[in-house]
């Protein structure tokens, strides 16, 4: 099958009423799993391409292979569990629901995020929460440079090592009701779940770029 003739069998397959499909062999295509706007138990025996389950709105998935650029694009409730690594851009401008790659990421992961929880068994790539507005990112392994660049709101917590701070992200206090809430995640994310979340680092917006139009060029040449 095409990747196109692959999602409508999976459409046709939930009009039948099926609540659990089984897709074989992916063969790494691109765009695969798309726009899936129910409940449904969705698990692919193999790899994905680039943009997998892009804008969905509450499938559970499992992918007991790898993913390309983008996968889970645009989440806005489920789960996406990834067994290998993942591309770049993984959980781009997610809104909702939890994504999950137990290995490590590219570049730009939860890049423009809006919401949702992304949470990274291994490392992660440079500018990872770029431009994030709201959500978390939970990284048990190292973080590449330029951390959380631009980021608007939101939180990243990191239990490795850290290449370099993006524009406007600082450390933050990590509370014990930060803990708490880590402990649940990885518990229910079936990662990490011995990690000893105390020595994650939690960093935060700066927030000196919210007014950053009204300020003097010489004070936006010092935030930049």
């Amino acid at each position: 099958m095409t990747a196109a003739e692959a999602n409508k069998e999976i459409d046709n397959l939930m009009g039948q009423g099926y609540g659990t499909i089984v897709i074989k062999n992916p063969q790494g295509k691109h765009s695969l799993g798309v726009g899936i706007l129910n409940r449904l138990n969705l698990i692919f025996e193999g790899s994905l391409g680039y943009f997998g389950m892009g804008s969905c709105d509450g499938p559970i998935v499992r992918i007991n292979g790898r993913v390309g650029w983008s996968c889970a694009e645009n989440l806005m409730a489920g789960k996406v569990v990834i067994e290998k690594n993942a591309g770049s851009c993984f959980g781009a401008a997610i809104r909702g629901g939890d994504l999950i790659c137990k290995g490590s990421v590219g570049a730009r992961t939860g890049i423009d995020m809006k919401g949702g929880t992304i949470i990274i068994g291994g490392d992660a790539g440079a500018f990872t929460g770029f431009m994030m507005q709201r959500g978390r990112i939970i990284i048990l392994g190292d973080v590449g440079i330029n951390l959380g660049d631009s980021m608007y709101d939101g939180t990243i917590f990191v239990g490795g090592e850290i290449g370099s701070y993006g524009s406007d992200a600082v450390d933050a206090e990590l509370t014990k009701s930060d803990q708490d809430w880590l402990k649940r995640k990885l518990k229910v994310a079936e990662i990490g779940e011995n990690f000893d979340v105390s020595k994650m680092k939690k960093i935060v917006a700066g927030k000196k770029l919210w007014n950053y139009d009204n300020l003097e060029p010489t004070e936006k040449k010092g935030a930049i």
